[in-house]
């Protein structure tokens, strides 16, 4: 299929996404966008993981921010080494671009070599809260990934920008929280909500507000996604 454009609930930062991976990602997250409550698992995205070679046929341009694999985690275990390096090889050949790459397994991102990348990079990690809920994901434990992207911010380059995602934002404990995202000293810190209404537990503003401050005092710059305004509204009593 043809370079998307974003949009929905896509970071507004964000210019295009593509996809070269189907079948449903094997973290198997409850709170899955792919397919909400009221709605099927796309065909696409069901089964066991697939590579669409097809897709490396796509031309990217060039003055794009891409966002690859937006529809899967490109990085989780289970997803073939050559499949992540023929994506990687399709990036590299339009370097007039930034890519993003985001992942609940950031451990993973050092199986490559930093020149199999693209030159200009954006890495991102997922913490939904730094508590462990039960039967939410098969992604490595939010401290797990919290430790593994400390070593990305740490050791590869500089020039690269890094973020935290926090979306969809779940209760947390504030002063374990910030701390966490602080160590891996990301760039900036996206913040979300549930964009499917799965009745996920669920901070309040306030407590949001609470821990965007926190960040924000320690140099961490705040991106707020759209889908937030759920959750003032509901803040509001709307």
């Amino acid at each position: 299929m043809p370079l998307k454009t974003a949009k929905g609930n896509m970071y507004p930062w964000v210019t295009n996404m593509h996809t070269h991976l189907e079948g449903e990602c094997p973290h198997k997250c409850a709170y899955c966008y792919v397919s909400g409550p009221q709605h099927e698992r796309p065909a696409k995205y069901s089964g066991d993981g697939r590579f669409n070679k097809r897709e490396l046929n796509v031309h990217y341009g060039s003055g794009r921010i891409i966002f690859i694999e937006h529809c899967n985690d490109i990085f989780a275990e289970g997803v073939q080494d050559d499949w992540i390096l023929q994506i990687l090889e399709h990036c590299r050949k339009f370097q007039d671009n930034t890519f993003v790459f985001q992942t609940k397994n950031p451990g993973r991102y050092f199986d490559f070599s930093v020149d199999e990348y693209p030159k200009h990079c954006f890495f991102g990690v997922t913490i939904e809260t730094n508590r462990i809920v039960e039967g939410l994901s098969t992604a490595p434990t939010p401290a797990e990934r919290a430790a593994a992207m400390r070593e990305v911010t740490g050791e590869f380059p500089q020039d690269w920008r890094y973020f935290v995602t926090a979306e969809p934002i779940l209760k947390f404990d504030i002063d374990e929280f910030s701390e966490m995202i602080m160590k891996i000293e990301p760039d900036f810190c996206n913040i979300g909500a549930d964009s499917k209404n799965h009745g996920l537990d669920e901070p309040t503003i306030a407590e949001i507000e609470a821990l965007a401050n926190l960040l924000e005092i320690d140099g961490i710059e705040i991106k707020e996604k759209h889908n937030m305004n759920r959750l003032r509204q509901r803040n509001l009593g709307r």
